[in-house]
């Protein structure tokens, strides 16, 4: 083989592995969700954050205090596919929202809890 042609064919190989790397082919990364839990009543309240897959794996489960006024971020990494739920509740609400991971890859939700109101709202923010 001439020395062109070995150089020609050892670049479009690194560039090819280079580029599937880059590409993630014939891998899937997990999903992530987002959420925004707000507290926009006049006192603190105590949520409960449940993330779950319909497989029955459990991702996240905490509890915590939303003073009145702030919002409070959890990031919770999921699995590649199927459908995801998370469950934030309270002492007498609930706010749900679903989303499907082997078609968004990033999943962002906000639940704003008011003197007993809940508003949810959630979208796909990389689809995959």
């Amino acid at each position: 083989m001439h020395r062109r042609e070995l150089l020609a064919a050892t670049a479009a190989t690194a560039t090819t592995g280079a580029a599937a790397g880059c590409l993630g082919l014939g891998e899937t990364d997990a999903g992530r969700l987002d959420l925004t839990v707000r507290n926009d009543g006049d006192a603190p309240v105590d949520v409960n954050v449940v993330v779950e897959g319909d497989d029955g794996t459990t991702y996240e489960e905490t509890s915590d205090r939303v003073d009145a006024g702030v919002a409070r971020a959890f990031e919770v990494t999921v699995g590649e596919t199927g459908r995801h739920e998370v469950v934030v509740t309270g002492a007498d609400w609930e706010g749900r929202l679903a989303w499907d991971a082997g078609v968004c890859a990033l999943y962002d939700g906000t639940v704003a809890v008011d003197a007993g109101n809940v508003a949810v709202a959630g979208e796909c923010a990389d689809p995959r």
